[in-house]
Protein backbone atom coordinates (compact mmCIF):
# COMPACT_ATOMS: atom_id res chain seq x y z
CA UNK A 1 0.00 0.00 0.00
CA UNK A 2 1.18 3.48 -0.68
CA UNK A 3 -0.62 6.83 -0.25
CA UNK A 4 0.53 10.46 -0.67
CA UNK A 5 -0.63 13.52 0.71
CA UNK A 6 0.36 16.92 -0.62
CA UNK A 7 -0.77 20.63 0.13
CA UNK A 8 1.06 24.53 0.00
CA UNK A 9 1.31 26.30 2.53
CA UNK A 10 1.95 30.40 2.58
CA UNK A 11 3.92 30.30 5.75
CA UNK A 12 7.48 29.25 5.65
CA UNK A 13 9.30 26.00 6.01
CA UNK A 14 10.63 26.33 9.42
CA UNK A 15 7.26 27.18 11.33
CA UNK A 16 5.59 24.09 9.36
CA UNK A 17 8.46 21.99 9.99
CA UNK A 18 8.21 23.07 13.81
CA UNK A 19 4.67 21.99 13.58
CA UNK A 20 4.93 18.83 12.28
CA UNK A 21 7.76 17.78 14.59
CA UNK A 22 5.52 18.78 17.63
CA UNK A 23 3.37 15.52 17.82
CA UNK A 24 3.11 16.32 21.52
CA UNK A 25 0.66 18.62 20.83
CA UNK A 26 -1.54 17.76 18.27
CA UNK A 27 -4.21 16.75 20.15
CA UNK A 28 -4.38 20.29 21.56
CA UNK A 29 -4.31 21.60 17.50
CA UNK A 30 -5.79 19.12 15.38
CA UNK A 31 -9.33 18.03 16.75
CA UNK A 32 -9.35 14.21 15.25
CA UNK A 33 -5.97 13.49 17.36
CA UNK A 34 -7.26 12.08 20.53
CA UNK A 35 -3.76 11.67 22.06
CA UNK A 36 -0.41 11.81 21.79
CA UNK A 37 2.08 10.10 24.46
CA UNK A 38 5.97 9.97 24.66
CA UNK A 39 7.13 6.94 25.56
CA UNK A 40 10.70 7.42 25.47
CA UNK A 41 13.58 10.24 24.14
CA UNK A 42 16.20 9.18 22.37
CA UNK A 43 17.44 12.92 21.91
CA UNK A 44 17.74 11.98 17.84
CA UNK A 45 14.72 10.00 18.07
CA UNK A 46 11.46 9.52 20.43
CA UNK A 47 8.81 6.67 20.70
CA UNK A 48 5.38 8.04 20.61
CA UNK A 49 1.77 6.41 21.15
CA UNK A 50 -1.02 8.19 18.70
CA UNK A 51 -4.23 7.88 18.90
CA UNK A 52 -6.55 9.59 16.13
CA UNK A 53 -10.18 9.22 15.13
CA UNK A 54 -11.25 8.52 11.67
CA UNK A 55 -14.76 10.29 12.17
CA UNK A 56 -15.35 8.72 15.10
CA UNK A 57 -13.53 5.70 14.55
CA UNK A 58 -10.70 5.64 16.82
CA UNK A 59 -7.23 4.26 15.81
CA UNK A 60 -3.89 4.26 17.78
CA UNK A 61 -0.30 3.22 16.64
CA UNK A 62 3.37 3.17 18.09
CA UNK A 63 6.22 4.93 16.40
CA UNK A 64 9.99 5.96 16.51
CA UNK A 65 9.47 9.76 14.97
CA UNK A 66 13.05 10.73 13.78
CA UNK A 67 13.70 14.69 12.71
CA UNK A 68 16.03 15.70 10.22
CA UNK A 69 15.85 18.95 10.31
CA UNK A 70 18.60 19.55 7.63
CA UNK A 71 16.84 18.07 4.84
CA UNK A 72 13.15 19.28 5.75
CA UNK A 73 12.35 15.75 6.77
CA UNK A 74 10.34 13.63 9.35
CA UNK A 75 10.45 9.98 9.13
CA UNK A 76 8.00 7.89 11.30
CA UNK A 77 8.19 4.30 11.29
CA UNK A 78 5.53 1.92 13.04
CA UNK A 79 6.82 -0.46 16.05
CA UNK A 80 2.78 -1.32 17.37
CA UNK A 81 -0.30 -2.10 16.24
CA UNK A 82 -1.87 -2.87 13.26
CA UNK A 83 0.12 -0.57 11.30
CA UNK A 84 3.58 -2.10 12.71
CA UNK A 85 5.71 -1.76 10.11
CA UNK A 86 4.79 1.15 8.13
CA UNK A 87 7.05 3.79 6.98
CA UNK A 88 5.68 7.56 7.24
CA UNK A 89 7.82 10.55 5.11
CA UNK A 90 6.98 14.24 5.65
CA UNK A 91 9.00 16.25 3.14
CA UNK A 92 8.73 19.80 3.43
CA UNK A 93 10.10 22.19 0.86
CA UNK A 94 10.33 26.07 0.80
CA UNK A 95 9.51 27.76 -2.20
CA UNK A 96 10.17 31.06 -2.99
CA UNK A 97 7.27 33.08 -5.46
CA UNK A 98 7.34 36.51 -6.46
CA UNK A 99 4.70 36.58 -4.08
CA UNK A 100 6.33 35.87 -1.04
CA UNK A 101 7.03 31.74 0.48
CA UNK A 102 5.38 28.92 0.16
CA UNK A 103 6.48 25.71 1.61
CA UNK A 104 5.43 22.44 0.45
CA UNK A 105 4.57 19.54 2.28
CA UNK A 106 4.65 16.43 0.96
CA UNK A 107 3.84 12.82 3.13
CA UNK A 108 3.89 9.15 1.67
CA UNK A 109 3.06 6.11 3.98
CA UNK A 110 4.11 2.98 2.45
CA UNK A 111 2.57 -0.16 3.97
CA UNK A 112 3.34 -4.14 3.04
CA UNK A 113 1.89 -5.98 6.02
CA UNK A 114 2.66 -9.55 3.83
CA UNK A 115 -1.01 -10.75 5.08
CA UNK A 116 -0.96 -12.50 1.72
CA UNK A 117 -3.84 -13.01 0.06
CA UNK A 118 -6.12 -10.77 -1.92
CA UNK A 119 -8.26 -9.89 0.26
CA UNK A 120 -5.35 -8.92 2.77
CA UNK A 121 -4.12 -6.79 -0.65
CA UNK A 122 -7.46 -4.93 -0.73
CA UNK A 123 -7.61 -4.05 3.05
CA UNK A 124 -4.17 -2.74 3.14
CA UNK A 125 -4.89 -0.19 0.28
CA UNK A 126 -8.46 0.44 0.64
CA UNK A 127 -8.91 0.06 4.19
CA UNK A 128 -5.65 1.20 5.86
CA UNK A 129 -4.64 3.30 2.85
CA UNK A 130 -7.87 4.87 1.59
CA UNK A 131 -10.35 4.67 4.22
CA UNK A 132 -7.90 5.30 7.21
CA UNK A 133 -4.22 6.85 6.37
CA UNK A 134 -5.60 9.25 3.55
CA UNK A 135 -8.63 10.48 5.55
CA UNK A 136 -5.92 11.44 8.62
CA UNK A 137 -3.17 12.69 6.91
CA UNK A 138 -5.20 14.89 4.22
CA UNK A 139 -6.82 16.30 7.58
CA UNK A 140 -3.48 16.76 9.50
CA UNK A 141 -2.29 18.56 6.31
CA UNK A 142 -5.31 21.17 6.26
CA UNK A 143 -5.38 22.29 10.01
CA UNK A 144 -1.63 22.64 9.73
CA UNK A 145 -2.33 24.40 6.76
CA UNK A 146 -5.14 26.86 8.36
CA UNK A 147 -2.33 26.89 11.94
CA UNK A 148 0.42 28.38 10.05
CA UNK A 149 -1.02 30.58 8.29
CA UNK A 150 -2.67 31.62 10.94
CA UNK A 151 -6.23 30.95 10.29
Amino acid sequence: MFTEDTITINAPAEEVYRLACDVLSWPAKLPHYRRVTLLKDEGDHRVVEMAASRDGIPVSWISIQKSLPETGRIIFRHIGGPTTGMYVEWIIRENATKHGRTTHVRITHEFDPNWGSVLGEFAAKYIVGRFFVHNIASKTLKRIKEIAEGR
